[in-house]
């Protein structure tokens, strides 16, 4: 097999912070002519307090985009709660916060309470924060590891126990694995990110994940932490641990490379990027719902399929016209190239595309205030 190495996710960070170029498209500045009102350059200054909360893989993130979108609206205060995506979600559909973070999308029935929170008009979600899921580990002497769906699976469902297993010491023949006995972290609340961990384990490692994707993490027993930094601080904490979060949280944590067909791939911006361009768009839902059918399964070269697409979700019309606009700008902000710039030196995040920006921009431009 064709092996790619790891990297320490703090190298990793900083060469994607440094490699980025993000096309020009996006939100409206006094330049380029564009008059709806959002993005870096908006001509109009507003003041207020905007209130979002969810998704804790989006902190790092939004702390850039709060830091840079203060630079261009010093009037307003944008506060992120990061509750974890469920909670985001349940806050937003209750009408507690102008907008929500969510590492998954929508289901069914909040759809149905989405409409009776925003009304016929319906919501936004809008895949704004791309980011591989790294899987982190902690183990002395073991600086490079590469791990097949297959064996990823058996970790977490708790079936291969120990480091030198030979599962694992087939995968990585030139390392020294100690016999150390494996603890696996997972998440302890309701996350999104335990939702995109579980959903490509579902459809990469077959009869090996006997599980259904869920947020609630499925297996008992192990060790389990609350929030990102919860399992981050876990598996530092250890010994022959291993756990799952957004690579920009990883630190100075191991990072594994994943089997991707004949490869074993590194997580990274560009091939987590890679696969939301394989990916499409659900079919049947509201004309701004932009939630995404990710490619789980894909065997593409370079790409790494345990991929974090966050999303905001909003109202397409509020009831009062200072937390529409507050919100239009916001979001705009976010969706340009200043916003996604600000995202990727914070958190190593990789650019929303080209098709992506104008297709946000389309959710933008329609975000208003009830008559």
């Amino acid at each position: 097999m064709k092996l790619s190495t790891t990297t320490r996710a703090t190298a990793v960070s900083a060469a994607l912070a440094a490699s980025l170029a993000l096309a020009a498209c996006g939100a409206s500045n006094e330049d380029n002519g564009n008059d709806s009102g959002s993005g870096s350059d908006s001509a109009e200054q507003l003041s207020g307090t905007l209130v979002g909360a969810g998704a804790s893989s989006q902190e790092a993130a939004m702390q850039g985009w709060r830091a840079g979108y203060s630079e261009v609206q010093s009037g307003v205060t944008v506060n992120y709660d990061p509750i974890g995506s469920g909670g985001g979600r349940e806050q937003f559909l209750a009408g507690g916060t102008d907008f929500a973070g969510s590492d998954a999308a929508l289901d069914e029935e909040e759809l149905a309470t989405a409409e009776e929170r925003c009304g016929a008009s319906g919501i936004f979600e809008l895949p704004n924060y791309i980011s591989p899921i790294a899987v982190v580990y902690n183990l002395e002497g073991v600086d490079e590891l590469n791990l097949s769906p297959e064996v990823v699976a058996g970790i977490f469902n708790q079936q291969i126990t120990t480091w030198n297993a030979p599962e694992i010491a087939e995968d990585n023949p030139d390392v020294e694995l100690p016999d150390t006995a494996i603890t696996p972290v997972n998440r302890s609340d309701e996350s999104g990110t335990t939702e995109n961990f579980t959903e490509y384990l579902v459809a990469a490692a077959g009869d090996a994940w006997p599980h259904e994707a869920s947020g609630d993490w499925p297996v008992s027993g192990g060790e389990a932490a609350q929030g990102t930094s919860g399992v981050i601080q876990a598996v530092t904490a250890g010994q022959g641990t291993i756990g799952y979060a957004d690579l920009s949280q990883a630190g100075d944590l191991g990072v594994a490379a994943i089997g991707v067909g004949e490869e074993f791939v590194a997580p990274s911006a560009e091939a987590a990027a890679a696969v939301v361009e394989n990916s499409e768009t659900l079919e049947g839902r509201g004309e701004y719902d932009f939630a995404i059918e990710l490619a789980r399964d894909t065997t593409e070269s370079g790409n790494y399929p345990i991929v974090l697409v966050s999303y905001h979700v909003g109202c397409i019309e509020y009831e009062d016209q200072e937390t529409a606009d507050l919100v239009k700008d916001f979001i705009g902000y976010v969706i340009s190239e200043d916003g996604q710039d600000a995202a990727a030196e914070a958190a190593g995040s990789a650019p929303i595309s080209d098709a992506l920006r104008e297709q946000a921009q389309t959710a933008v431009d329609a975000i208003t205030a009830g008559s």
